[in-house]
């Protein structure tokens, strides 16, 4: 359970989310038929380890209800506090995210990280705004919104998520407590716009690293996440608090060393039709020391071609990827 409530959710998530916060993806066992413990725990050390100040437990894979509130609790009790577990609210229903969210939180989850279900075809913004109270009401979880052309909203409005409904939210909803900014990209003005209306009530967001490294230095912006930092391995939390402290031309510095696996990051299939590859995310954070291993089917490849782009990426930019053979991906650091 969560160790603030409702009321107070504003509060904890200003205290909390400042750093960086990553994503770790379930692993599955040789066979594919249960989680891997040994495994999801490796992967919340290996984050702890290189800085991030919390996580998101994917559910965006092939796992059912039951194994998704197991690889929330063992995460949580890995963790034990150290980093903010983060809820990922991407099941099939409103009624479905309502019954996981209370799992989540029953299981240690302590945020809670809200999208939209791929066959939820809202015809207005007040039938966004419905979904949304709706799952807000079921928590006493503090909640970040996540305005994303991923949603198909932009059909309905630019920005993804527009000012006026995210105003109705936060108003209405008082464990509404940060915005992850990437409404209308690939552009910037829906960023802006929000955290011009809004940081000074929730905490925002600004989740990719080639974005937040400048516009971080122009305005505050507490929280990079979540996000495929663990590409860079320990980078961009260490990119976090140089920021914070002001030494910009430092972190400057490494965002131009980060250039060559920069462009090979988006050089490579990151995603398609708003489903992210988590396969190849798994393969990233594993050059930089995660566990990689099984991922249950269906999901989407990593073929050798990327994986080599990947590779030479980090290594140009001193990122310093694993010696082991990418055959090696495919079994994981710690085998069941």
């Amino acid at each position: 359970m969560a160790s603030y409530s409702r009321k107070e959710a504003r509060e904890w998530a200003r205290e909390r989310l400042v750093g960086v916060a990553n994503v770790i993806i379930p692993t599955m066992t040789a066979d594919f038929k249960r989680l891997n413990e040994k495994a999801i725990r490796h992967d919340v050390e290996t984050t702890i380890a290189h800085g991030f100040v919390g996580t998101l437990t994917c559910s965006e894979v092939a796992i059912t209800p039951d194994e998704y509130e197991a690889f929330v609790r063992i995460s949580a009790d890995q963790a034990k506090g150290r980093i903010v577990i983060v809820h990922h609210a991407v099941f099939n229903t409103l009624e479905d995210n309502i019954e996981a969210v209370k799992r989540a939180e029953a299981a240690g989850a302590e945020l809670v990280l809200l999208g939209y279900p791929p066959y939820f075809r809202p015809k207005s913004l007040d039938e966004i705004y419905a979904y949304t109270k709706a799952l807000c009401d079921a928590t006493d979880l503090a909640v970040m919104l996540f305005p994303i052309p991923t949603w198909d909203f932009s059909r309905l409005h630019p920005s993804d998520l527009p000012v006026p409904l995210l105003r109705r939210l936060i108003d209405d909803c008082p464990n509404v407590a940060a915005i992850k900014i990437e409404g209308g990209m690939p552009h910037i003005m829906a960023g802006i716009e929000a955290h011009r209306a809004f940081h000074k009530e929730v905490v925002i967001s600004a989740p990719l690293e080639h974005e937040y490294t400048p516009l971080a230095q122009l305005i505050p912006i507490p929280f990079c996440g979540t996000n495929y930092a663990a590409y860079y391995g320990p980078v961009l939390p260490q990119v976090h608090k140089l920021i914070q402290a002001g030494r910009y031309d430092e972190a400057t510095q490494i965002f131009y060393q980060l250039d060559a696996a920069r462009k090979a990051f988006t050089s490579v299939p990151q995603a398609g039709n708003g489903l992210i590859n988590r396969m190849m995310w798994k393969y990233e954070g594993w050059l930089q020391g995660y566990n990689g291993g099984p991922l249950r089917h269906p999901t989407a490849r990593v073929y050798a071609r990327d994986m080599a782009a990947l590779r030479r990426g980090q290594e140009a930019s001193g990122l310093n990827p694993t010696d082991d053979l990418d055959e090696a991906f495919f079994i994981g650091r710690n085998p069941a």
